[in-house]
């Protein structure tokens, strides 16, 4: 359990300081390209900080643990929110744009509730498998139309402070490569020594697929969006939730299980959906309000995901 312990602290240190250096690396490379660094936040650093959640859940789903790939995004998705953006507007209010209010959130909700309604229908209904490829097939369509938007998004001109220097294109494609290598390093090391140490500890499969996992994979979507929020790119710091959450939607669940076939006897009922739904919704009436997320509201995310978890705990 000691040794346990000691990676996870080490896994957490190259987390931190991965973290720092992709955001760096990120911030510079939409600064050369002269693209907007919400664009960088949607693509780049969200599947970036996505790819965890991608490796555990074809690993998951291997092995038969279907639980655990739809617990990590259900999971993932609800952290993202009211745990990453909670935290992150504790250091500063995150200013959010009028086209994330109206192109981006529109477009997670979407996902989401169409994520929520094929699962819910498929408990309800008690088919076979829970979650059938065709479902899987239907969120990856869908992905598509988010990869088409991100691809019109790209071709508008946006102003670009010319005053602002950035580091070289080489150095900033090298910060962000290395970065990313240490955030995914890092979130591997505290996911793997935590779940054994959960294990040695009696904690339920579908518990440590809700919390433990979906917390240690969503790490990369933490660090990297306060280290964001510490530099002023808090544009960066909404992309990255918003695009991850979109990513572990359409491509977490939908590659997996379009490629590997449906998942059944799913355990999970509609609070965890309903919480998940609600999250998306707050950050969108939050930031259509006042197009940004206040420390206030900030900790009203914090205080639902302190409830959600003591739910989930109690229950688990």
């Amino acid at each position: 359990m000691f040794i346990h312990l000691i990676l996870l602290i080490i896994g957490f240190i190259i987390l931190i300081k991965g973290a720092d250096i992709f955001v760096d690396g990120a911030s510079a490379v939409a600064g050369n390209f002269k693209i907007s660094k919400m664009l960088i936040g949607l693509t780049i650093v969200a599947f970036g900080t996505s790819a965890p959640e991608l490796a555990v859940s074809i690993k998951s789903l291997l092995s038969g643990s279907g639980d655990i790939v739809l617990g990590n995004v259900i999971g993932s998705n609800i952290l993202n929110i009211l745990l990453i953006l909670g935290v992150s507007s504790l250091f500063h209010s995150l200013g959010v744009k009028n086209n994330t209010v109206k192109k981006e959130l529109p477009i997670t909700i979407l996902i989401t509730t169409l994520f929520a309604v094929l699962l819910s229908d498929n408990l309800i209904n008690h088919t076979k498998d829970n979650f059938t490829r065709g479902d899987g097939i239907t969120l990856i369509l869908f992905f598509l139309v988010f990869i088409y938007y991100l691809i019109s998004m790209a071709r508008k001109k946006i102003d670009i402070d010319d005053k602002t220097e950035y580091m070289p294109l080489s150095k900033a494609f090298i910060f962000t490569a290395i970065g990313l290598i240490s955030i995914i390093l890092g979130s591997n090391l505290v996911v793997d020594h935590a779940s054994n140490l959960a294990k040695l500890l009696g904690i339920s499969e579908k518990m440590i697929a809700l919390t433990i996992i979906a917390l240690g994979t969503s790490l990369p979507e933490l660090v990297t969006s306060v280290m964001a929020t510490r530099k002023g790119e808090y544009d960066i710091a909404i992309g990255n939730v918003v695009g991850s959450n979109i990513f572990n939607i359409g491509i977490v669940t939908g590659i997996p299980i379009a490629i590997l076939g449906g998942i059944s006897k799913v355990s999970f009922n509609q609070i965890d959906l309903f919480i998940m739904l609600l999250s998306i919704i707050l950050l969108f009436v939050f930031s259509y309000k006042n197009q940004k997320i206040t420390k206030k509201e900030g900790i009203i995310f914090l205080i639902l995901f302190v409830i959600y978890y003591s739910y989930v705990i109690y229950i688990g």
